[in-house]
């Protein structure tokens, strides 16, 4: 573990859960339902240290793993072992190791397509979801990867990420000036972004990548030593195990023909106001397949929620937590 990363996380543990040993960080006492942060990329169990410091100070139970391909964790070769599949059952495996029936999962950016998914292929493990940012997204009629080149072409990241290797080398090159390029404020409200023409509204961040100054960049939220944190462990990593996660969404989808999709546990959706790539809007129509569902919008927010609003995300959830799962 990063000297940076040490001193703001609780101390690390391990368990052996579906062929890895995944690292994970605990808080509170074990009571009631314990809550399950999962990241997204480029990220770690570390994203959600202020959350983690709020369940803390609380009372209450909280589990932030570092998942398959990340940090301590890391995972195997081969883009075929990140699929949702591996991803949930790690999770599940996570559960058992810790003798916990029933988890309530609360994911972000990639982790929130997990937890939404923990709750369709493991309904008997989940008592409820929280999704930051990223909504129930019912299975779209064709394969994610051809509509996204369609509508972006292929420069769009998520189809970029497809060619084996060459995003992991591009963001490998200088780690720490590729944690600095994700993690920054939205330069434009959402409703600005819109506006945009169409050519610049293709999320291409390879080519957004090139052109990124660090030195003069305003729009970080993250101190120098959290910086550090991302930056060490991803220098020793790589970005190819988190990656590997978006090489799947074809498969993902082959996978998921002809199932129900209903999310039978309360629900939280919270929500970033500038978010552009997974915006409030994309919530709409979610009570269809998540009946007992709460929203929350945390205004004046980007893509990375819980770390540029972590008081009011926390408030949020612990409110919610208070009246649909209140501790024993």
């Amino acid at each position: 573990m990063s000297e940076a990363l040490a001193r703001q996380m609780p101390p690390v543990q391990y368990a052996d859960t579906n062929g890895i040993r995944m690292a994970y960080y605990e808080v509170g006492p074990r009571t009631g339902v314990p809550v399950i942060f999962c990241h997204g990329f480029p990220e770690l169990a570390f994203s959600w240290r202020h959350q983690l410091r709020a369940f803390e100070a609380a009372g209450r139970w909280a589990i932030a793993p570092d998942q398959r391909g990340y940090g301590l964790t890391g995972g195997p070769a081969g883009a075929e072992n990140y699929d949702l599949e591996y991803l949930t059952g790690d999770l599940v495996g996570l559960l058992d190791r810790l003798g916990i029936d029933k988890a309530i999962f609360c994911g972000h950016d990639w982790g929130g397509m997990v937890v939404w998914d923990m709750a369709l292929r493991h309904p008997d493990r989940v008592a409820g979801v929280i999704g930051v940012n990223t909504p129930f997204l019912p299975r779209g009629p064709v394969d994610p990867i051809a509509a996204m080149r369609a509508a972006y072409g292929d420069d769009m990241y998520v189809v970029w990420f497809q060619q084996p290797g060459l995003a992991d080398a591009v963001l490998g090159t200088d780690v720490e000036r590729s944690i600095r390029f994700f993690m920054r404020k939205p330069l434009l409200t959402l409703e600005q972004y819109q506006q945009l023409p169409a050519e610049m509204r293709t999320l291409a961040l390879g080519e957004a990548l090139k052109l990124y100054d660090a030195a003069t960049d305003t729009q970080q939220f993250l101190t120098d030593d959290e910086i550090a944190a991302f930056a060490e462990s991803f220098a020793a990593t790589g970005f190819t195990g988190g990656i590997n996660w978006y090489r799947n969404f074809t498969r993902n989808w082959e996978a998921s023909a002809g199932r129900q999709e209903h999310v039978g546990v309360p629900s939280l959706m919270i929500m970033a106001e500038n978010d552009v790539v997974l915006s409030p809007a994309m919530t709409e129509g979610m009570e269809a397949y998540v009946p007992d569902l709460e929203r929350h919008l945390v205004k004046e927010s980007g893509h990375w929620t819980q770390q540029e609003k972590p008081e009011e995300v926390s408030r949020a959830l612990l409110d919610w937590l208070g009246r649909r799962f209140p501790n024993a």
